[in-house]
């Protein structure tokens, strides 16, 4: 087991960036970048060309902004469950349903009226998009979704309030998106070896859900779920080839799990993302798994 002082200093300097997710995003692509390198291998992707749905408009600080909710068949769909069971899912506070959903780059526009505004494509599988078209809560989920998806990759803040276009299905032109070739794969759900009471004896530390995934055939993601914090004050974090452990702020959390790959904590990276409230550990694996 690696020491926790290892991954602290990433922690205590993602605490005081003004953007978490940038520093996030940095420590990745440069893991990643290290593992391409040495592999000489990058990762696939291809070309699509979503197809219109219908939009929305909004507002930000900089006026008004347009949200061409699009589809393609090349966008990976979301777990098939049922409307009950995805309400139950988001009632009980779970992260591990995700809605997959290419998020393009914004485009200037005119709206209806000439004046200026800022348009977003995003996309969804185009199952999935039919599915949605006959549930009206299945779209405001999506548009919920799509929503804190831009405000997390743009650094905008849109206005809660939004209403749907009836005689526009988008606005200004929809461009092509690059997106992996191949779906990312699943792992393992860390969060269903818990036990089903979540806090320890006698009131103890909660233990918090976790995600794994494969992000390159060489690098493992996690996502580790802490609501109750605003920020990495005081988290410690232990990496070792097949286990990771977290602890630490005032013991509101702990968490010791069994992690299914050999990955090399030497080189492993954390960073406290505020908005969502997650620990994110990038973590390249000692081997590739076949």
């Amino acid at each position: 087991m690696s020491s926790s002082t290892l991954l602290e200093p990433e922690l205590r300097e993602a605490e005081t960036m003004g953007d978490e997710t940038a520093r996030f995003e940095e420590l990745l692509l440069k893991a990643s970048r290290e593992l391409q390198q040495a592999q000489a291998t990058t990762p696939e992707s291809t070309q699509i060309q979503p197809q219109p749905g219908f939009c929305i408009k909004t507002n930000s600080s900089e006026g008004k902004v347009f949200i061409n909710i699009c589809h393609s068949p090349s966008i990976p769909p979301p777990a098939d469950l049922t409307e009950d069971e995805l309400l139950q899912m988001l009632e009980e506070d779970q992260a591990g349903f995700r809605i997959p959903m290419s998020l393009g780059e914004p485009h200037a526009e005119l709206d209806a009226k000439g004046q200026g505004c800022t348009a977003y494509d995003i996309a969804v599988n185009s199952d999935f998009y039919r599915r949605m078209q006959n549930s009206d809560f299945l779209r405001e989920l999506v548009v919920t979704i799509a929503k804190e998806g831009l405000e997390d990759k743009y650094s905008l803040q849109l206005n809660p309030e939004w209403r749907m276009l009836k005689n526009r299905t988008f606005l200004g032109s929809i461009s092509q998106q690059n997106i992996r070739s191949k779906q990312r794969p699943r792992i393992q759900e860390l969060g269903d070896l818990h036990t089903p009471d979540s806090r320890g004896p006698k009131g103890g530390p909660e233990k918090p859900h976790l995600s794994l995934w494969l992000e390159a055939p060489d690098l493992l993601l996690a996502e580790i779920d802490l609501p109750k914090l605003e920020g990495a004050l005081g988290l410690s974090l232990e990496i070792g080839e097949n286990r990771l452990v977290m602890g630490g702020s005032q013991q509101l959390y702990r968490l010791d799990a069994y992690i299914p790959l050999r990955v090399n904590s030497e080189e492993s990276k954390a960073a406290f993302h505020r908005k969502r409230k997650q620990l994110m550990v990038a973590m390249p694996l000692l081997s590739v798994p076949s």
